[in-house]
């Protein structure tokens, strides 16, 4: 980042000129001339940008203001996005996500929208610029929020959206997730605790936003001219779901000019791909021409009519997500899980504690020493190993990478399977203790305390895959 800054201010002051408009015009070694702008948000955001005009711009040519996909969404993320358009006679402005308003745990469409509203103002009052063939185009989570910003502002000249999600974030996720995991080999109970029952509990820790935002809402009611792309490789977003979402909202707002088409050999951001998870550095054949084609019909009143073209290669449905009810809700869980540190800890440090005060007391039968340390060993491994799932360099919540389950056997896991071991065993000693052992007058309410938490951790592992197959 500081190299790209050294390098405009080296270019301005060598005699860069001030380009009409408020930005400077800047030499591009790699692409179409760069003209640096801002956008002013309205809300104390000011967000960097970038306009790229064709070398040799001509009346009445398409415009695109590109909305990028979820996280920091710096506007270097979509350069070659950017040159490919530009270089096919398309004028493009790329602006940096907003940091204020915008983070893993807090985000609004709607407010991601008014950036879009305004960035499209910005690039409508500059030369070279056509002010009513000024479209959006948006990826991925851009896919939600160009939508929006296209319904909100009138002056939307066309609307072009690519690897967008027809229904809500949260079951996508999910989805996304599911197909992740079991591609990396990974069969049973975790794929369930891992792609479903985490996303929930994330959800209603509150760190999942806009977990059920109507994608549809915003399509329902477009009647400009809407071209949808997916790469019928795509494994973030269910290209088959998608197109059939799209297709139903834009025929509910008697839209008749929408192209929806699924890219061959194409992964989400449909550049080539062969099974979805390996990314080629060139954009699928035909798309720039495809995107660029269509704008350029869609400004000159010749969009074509609705049509649907292309089969992705989904191998799964999506499955509703819904929010915890009340007995499986981010309080009770945090405190059995709570509860169960306590209880099983307790029992295991009270001996040790009696003998350094000196004090003599019954010994507990074995059977209770041991669920009182497997069920520790298991409630303390399970949120780090699952954590590691989720928030490791190849976990889903830092990146779009493969995950990283360890060693398998049977497609479980070996730390899942020893995970699911500790927790049969707790069970067993526990309904061991209960039959055949009955604890001395002094110990009875230090048993009964960690027969309850077994109680509560045969409810709490089922839920979460450790005592299913």
């Amino acid at each position: 980042m500081s190299g790209l800054r050294s390098a405009v201010v080296v270019l301005v002051a060598a005699g860069a000129v001030v380009a009409p408009g408020g930005g400077h015009a800047v030499a591009s070694d790699s692409g179409p001339p760069e003209r640096r702008l801002s956008v002013d948000t309205g809300d104390g955001q000011v967000l960097p940008a970038t306009l790229r005009l064709p070398a040799r711009p001509l009346p009445g040519r398409p415009a695109m203001v590109l909305v990028d996909g979820a996280g920091p969404g710096h506007r270097d993320d979509l350069r070659d996005e950017a040159e490919a358009f530009t270089e096919a006679g398309v004028a493009t402005l790329v602006y940096d996500k907003r940091t204020v308003g915008y983070s893993f745990t807090r985000r609004s469409y709607s407010l991601l929208a008014d950036d879009a509203v305004a960035a499209a103002a910005v690039m409508r009052r500059q030369p070279g610029v056509d002010a009513g063939n000024v479209g959006l185009w948006g990826l991925s989570e851009g896919g939600w929020v160009a939508p929006l910003a296209a319904a909100r502002d009138p002056r939307t000249a066309f609307l072009v959206v690519v690897g967008a999600n027809g229904g809500a974030p949260l079951p996508q996720q999910s989805w996304a997730e599911r197909i992740k995991i079991e591609h990396a080999g990974v069969r049973g109970s975790l794929v369930d605790a891992y792609a479903y029952t985490a996303y929930r509990l994330i959800n209603g820790l509150g760190l999942f936003p806009e977990a059920y935002h109507d994608a549809g809402a915003a399509p329902r009611v477009l009647t400009l001219p809407v071209l949808g792309v997916w790469g019928d490789r795509d494994v973030q977003t269910p290209p088959v779901e998608s197109v059939a979402a799209y297709r139903t909202a834009l025929d509910a707002a008697g839209n008749r000019r929408y192209t929806l088409r699924t890219v061959a050999g194409a992964e989400h951001t449909v550049r080539v791909s062969t099974d979805g998870w390996d990314r080629g550095a060139e954009f699928a054949p035909g798309y720039v021409d495809l995107v660029t084609a269509w704008a350029s019909q869609a400004v000159t009143g010749r969009a074509p009519a609705p049509s649907v073209a292309g089969t992705g290669m989904q191998s799964r449905t999506t499955v509703p997500v819904p929010a915890l009810r009340w007995y499986e809700s981010a309080p009770v869980q945090v405190g059995a899980f709570v509860t169960l540190i306590l209880a099983f800890a307790g029992f295991g440090l009270a001996a040790p504690l009696r003998r350094i005060r000196g004090r003599r007391g019954p010994r507990a039968p074995w059977s209770a020493r041991l669920l009182a340390g497997t069920g520790l060993a298991a409630v303390i491994g399970w949120p780090l190993y699952l954590g590691s799932l989720l928030f490791t360099s190849g976990g889903t919540l830092t990146t779009n990478g493969a995950i990283h389950a360890g060693p398998l056997l049977g497609g479980r896991p070996l730390l899942w399977l020893a995970l699911q071991a500790l927790a049969v065993v707790t069970v067993a000693a526990g309904i061991v203790t209960a039959v055949r052992h009955r604890p001395a007058p002094g110990d009875r309410l230090r048993t009964a305390v960690v027969l309850g938490a077994t109680t509560v951790f045969a409810a709490w592992a089922l839920y979460w895959g450790l005592l299913l197959p």
